[in-house]
């Protein structure tokens, strides 16, 4: 194995294991709020995508057309299924986890900017390419949407969810988000989507608990 090649099996390391070291260990130690944690992990991500070179051709003209037509699918998916009493139903009853600010602020804040941007900012458009350059696309392809469903493993703890089922739902959306960024040549498209999934989830969990509360 050439010095270059074992140069870049130890990039692909460090560029897997520092996420993981940084939300499930690092970032819940500093005990920040929901405002500090969305500062901290843009923080992060900024300096992690900087560090390791990221590209996430953010003016990839393929990748608006294909992530506006599934955030729209979500979005219509997500309006329906609220018309729906049994899952309006379901979605009321569910834990609330909705955090210490404004529904506003936390939609047009905190969602956007301390997970969609962060996340497709560290996973697709650094450590997607980074794995691919050092291993091939078909194993990037398992180890990069892996690594983002262990970055899920304090969260999933805190709210006191599943840890397995949580860890493979997430690996999941990450081969979806991977393969957009691949098709599409940039983060546009799976930035888009984890935005709309994310945004959906709060705004129909919340109109739920809040027909609930009125009686219908």
């Amino acid at each position: 194995m050439s010095v270059r090649r074992s140069g870049r099996h130890a990039k692909a390391a460090a560029a897997v294991l520092l996420p993981l070291a940084w939300n499930n260990r690092l970032l819940p130690a500093l005990g920040l709020g929901i405002r500090g944690r969305t500062a901290a992990h843009l923080t992060f991500a900024l300096g992690y995508a900087t560090a390791l070179g990221a590209h996430p051709n953010w003016l990839s003209p393929r990748g608006f057309r294909p992530g506006l037509l599934i955030s729209a699918v979500v979005a219509a998916g997500s309006a329906a299924a609220l018309t729906c009493p049994r899952t309006r139903a379901a979605l009321a009853a569910a834990p609330d986890r909705t955090p210490e600010v404004r529904t506003a602020e936390w939609i047009a804040v905190h969602i956007p900017l301390g997970t969609a941007l962060p996340e497709e900012l560290i996973f697709r458009a650094t450590l997607d390419p980074l794995l691919t350059t050092a291993l091939g696309p078909r194993p990037a392809l398992l180890i990069g949407p892996l690594t983002f469903g262990l970055w899920h493993i304090h969260s999933a703890r805190a709210a006191g969810d599943p840890i397995l089922p949580t860890i493979a739902a997430t690996t999941a959306a990450g081969v979806v988000f991977s393969s957009l960024y691949r098709r599409t040549a940039g983060a546009v498209a799976p930035t888009l989507v984890h935005l709309t999934l994310n945004t959906a989830g709060a705004v129909i969990t919340t109109s739920a608990r809040k027909r609930a509360r009125r009686g219908r």
